[in-house]
């Protein structure tokens, strides 16, 4: 809708429309449109507020809530007409409500603000969005948990600088993202212990000369208490920017792991299998599978990045209290916040199809001299030899087997003694894969025991 006609927020003292440009920059109807539902019920505990408190009328506020609930099904039905001209969500509802219910409507923006309604209606809809994405973590918490219990004693090769360092078990390597996506769960969590203060009853930035309750409207709104301050509860974006830091710490998580998906599906390394429904096909090479899914979760990263970096950026020089330049705080948590979220389910969605090639995995898992290290922790448990000195022994047998193209378990006892005569026949045993998983196990280790304990801790504490 392009009505130029003067907003009638702005009372009497504009007489013209606003040019062109200017309606259309100032405008958000065209992103807030998504806060309707915190709108109305913002503003239906308001109304109920002012009549608990002998502002408004009971009639009123009755006529009040139910013209909201008939403007809500107006919208939820696609019914409602958005116009450009109203500029906001709070606007367009507010002249419906009056068109809908004459004067009563007119009574509801009593004793608030713009300021501290946009502020409240912002922080539910990022407390309505954590509550959507804890769950969204937790399923995926739970597929990856799911997955590793099944292959907590299935070998594969543990990397640092992805060059083979020692063998873990494939469960193990999984869980590693169970704990990564846990601490994501406990930034949203303690972010909206701290978003749960209710701005509403700030008016402008310096409160209202009614005689509100503004503990009321905290307590129906399911905040905790109201914030303390009116300059603060209008101007702070804390809330936002902390959320887009949990969005971005959890996306380089995503992004790490659908990382590793790409590296495992590719030709060199045919650790695991996608399915059709996971990957696609090349225009020219028939014989392409491209893990598209996995890269693209690897780039959302990006935006949900530059989403915190935007906003960041918007607020760093903003005197208090409010600024139209906060307009531009919606956009971006919209934007992360469906970026995340469809990297989640896309996520969870590869983990429970990917098909692992365990044999594979475990021929890997030996490579590299991976065993090197249980070499030295024999030599020291066995011989009591220094580390330092049993590290430059087993550097040396390396060297050896590396000169004849062999794994460490190929040399005989004759050239291991060369280099260490009191090594004994009983080093074999601690040369190989499964001896190697089997014996690492401190506490957090990769030995399966360990692993199906981690992986079962995990199941029967998620959702």
């Amino acid at each position: 809708m392009t009505d130029t006609s003067p907003n009638p927020s702005w009372g009497g003292r504009f007489a013209a429309g606003p040019a062109a440009v200017m309606q259309r920059i100032n405008a958000s109807i065209g992103f807030d449109q998504r806060l309707w539902r915190q709108d109305i019920r913002g503003s239906t505990a308001h109304a109920a507020m002012l009549a608990h408190c002998g502002i408004i009328g009971a009639k009123d506020a009755a006529d009040i809530a139910g013209g909201l609930a008939a403007i809500a099904a107006e919208i939820e039905s696609g019914r409602f007409a958005f116009s450009e001209a109203l500029e906001d969500i709070h606007m367009n509802i507010e002249a419906r409500l009056a068109e809908r219910i004459g004067e009563a409507g007119r009574r509801l923006h009593t004793a608030r603000s713009r300021n501290d309604q946009v502020a409240t209606d912002f922080r539910l809809w990022v407390r309505d969005a954590i509550d959507g994405l804890d769950a969204q973590l937790a399923d995926l918490m739970r597929a990856l948990a799911e997955r590793a219990a099944a292959h907590a004693a299935d070998p594969m090769p543990g990397f640092t600088h992805l060059q083979t360092a020692q063998p873990v078990t494939f469960g193990h390597h999984l869980l590693a993202y169970v704990e990564m996506l846990s601490r994501d769960r406990g930034r949203l969590a303690d972010g909206r212990a701290r978003l749960n203060e209710c701005p509403l009853g700030a008016a402008a930035l310096a409160g209202t000369s009614f005689p509100i309750d503004r503990a009321m409207t905290a307590t129906e709104l399911g905040f905790d208490r109201p914030m303390g301050n009116s300059i603060d509860a209008v101007s702070d974006r804390d809330f936002a920017l902390e959320f887009l830091s949990a969005a971005a710490i959890s996306a380089m998580h995503l992004s790490r792991f659908a990382e590793e998906v790409v590296i495992w599906c590719s030709a060199p390394f045919r650790f695991i299998r996608l399915s059709d429904a996971f990957t696609t096909g090349s225009s020219i090479m028939p014989q392409k599978r491209n893990p598209d899914a996995a890269e693209l979760v690897r780039a959302k990263t990006g935006r949900v990045n530059g989403a915190l970096i935007g906003l960041l950026t918007v607020m760093k020089g903003l005197p208090l209290a409010y600024a139209k330049d906060m307009q531009e705080d919606k956009e971006p948590v919209f934007e992360a916040a469906e970026a995340w979220a469809l990297a989640l389910a896309a996520t969870a969605g590869m983990v429970r199809d990917m098909a692992p090639d365990t044999e594979r995995m475990r021929a890997f898992a030996g490579s590299g001299f991976a065993t090197a290290t249980d070499l030295a922790d024999w030599l020291v448990r066995t011989l009591r030899l220094p580390f330092r000195d049993a590290h430059h022994v087993t550097g040396r047998l390396v060297a050896r087997a590396e000169a004849r193209g062999v794994d460490l378990a190929a040399l005989t006892l004759a050239e291991m003694q060369e280099e260490e005569p009191r090594i004994s026949g009983d080093v074999f045993s601690v040369l190989s894969v499964e001896a190697s998983v089997a014996s690492r196990r401190s506490e957090g280790g990769t030995a399966p025991a360990r692993v199906a304990a981690a992986a079962a801790g995990w199941l029967d504490r998620l959702p």
